[in-house]
């Protein structure tokens, strides 16, 4: 395609066309799809609490996402008096945009990926760190006690929890002997008896998905770790005051990070665009197609988690990440790195 657009526009001007027209095929429907989580979301808090959920805008309720979005649009955007106008809503604009660039590594297929580089997962964990301004600066610039505190549990709650998703992640890096997303699904390849590809089958690693998961919902500001939005004490937390637009974008950067950890868990866990066994009809099934089963299939787990589990103290949810996930994801890469070394595994299955 890049070489297609060089041929009629130049190299230099083929070049940023074609990146850009790929930027679009990307971004275009990962908003799409964002739009429509929102949907699964309340249908999946209305299944558990037995009422019908959105179904009114559009058949089944589809449409509602957008008549939300089209609300929000024709709103009035309130900037608080004592606000610091500048970095209020320079806030909502960082947490969307790195939210969004963050998929440029994510493969969703073989050879389908956007920025096939090296260090991809680590590209990843920068991206997911940084998301954290976003929070800290509209908390503090909204001038308001309530944000200010849900900045600070993010702050907290964000680094804390990424410490055990590095240790986490560096299990399935040296069972996969690469950094590259791609690679890491090629891994997983026959991982169990040559016959299955979900790396979720190999003990090995199976504890630390867990845990991953648990700490991709405290991540992403998810229930049952919600602190930093918790509506009980904070009414909102750190976005009290946003409203229109400004507000959008915080809950597009938000859903849009949560999809991330879904698709991230799918690809290091789950087979990523691989099929779950190696079997000729569903191999003919296009790998994005088993990519999006995998991501709906985890980001209802994350709606099923929300809708069952009350919220936790904050001083539960800073226990839970020092006391016991650190300790643990520390042993389990002395676990995988002894296990390799005896077994003489090195990359690919098992």
């Amino acid at each position: 395609m890049v070489a297609w657009f060089q041929s009629v526009l130049g190299e230099h001007w083929g070049w940023l066309v074609a990146h850009l027209v790929l930027v679009l095929a990307i971004a275009l429907p990962v908003m799409l799809v964002m739009a429509l989580s929102t949907w699964v979301d309340r249908k999946v808090w209305a299944l558990v609490q037995l009422r019908k959920g959105p179904n009114v805008v559009g058949p089944f309720g589809l449409a509602q996402p957008f008549a939300d979005g089209i609300k929000l649009f024709l709103k009035e955007t309130i900037i608080p008096t004592g606000a610091s106008k500048v970095v209020f809503l320079m806030a909502p604009m960082i947490s969307f945009v790195l939210a969004l660039v963050a998929w440029a590594v994510i493969p969703f297929d073989a050879g389908l990926v956007l920025a096939d580089i090296n260090l991809g997962l680590l590209y990843l964990f920068a991206i997911s760190s940084l998301g954290v301004y976003g929070i800290i600066m509209s908390g503090w610039a909204s001038n308001s006690r309530y944000a200010f505190l849900g900045g600070l549990r993010s702050a907290a709650q964000m680094v804390s929890y990424e410490v055990s998703i590095g240790l986490i992640i560096i299990c399935v890096v040296l069972y996969a002997s690469s950094f590259n997303l791609t690679e890491i699904v090629e891994a997983q390849r026959g991982a169990i008896l040559g016959v299955f590809n979900l790396n979720l089958l190999n003990p090995l690693l199976v504890p630390v998905a867990v845990l991953f998961f648990i700490s991709a919902l405290a991540e992403t500001n998810r229930p049952p770790f919600d602190l930093p939005e918790a509506e009980a004490e904070l009414v909102a937390g750190y976005q009290t005051e946003y409203s229109s637009m400004a507000f959008a974008l915080l809950m597009l950067g938000e859903y849009m990070n949560i999809l991330l950890m879904c698709a991230l868990f799918s690809i290091l866990f789950l087979g990523g665009y691989l099929p779950p066994i190696d079997w000729a009809p569903l191999e003919a099934i296009p790998g994005l197609a088993w990519l999006f089963a995998k991501i709906v299939l985890v980001f209802i787990l994350f709606a099923w988690v929300k809708a069952l589990v009350p919220r936790y103290r904050y001083d539960q949810l800073m226990r839970l990440g020092w006391k016991v996930f650190l300790p643990f994801s520390l042993l389990w890469v002395a676990v995988v790195s002894g296990w390799l070394v005896f077994s003489g595994h090195y990359g690919g299955g098992s």
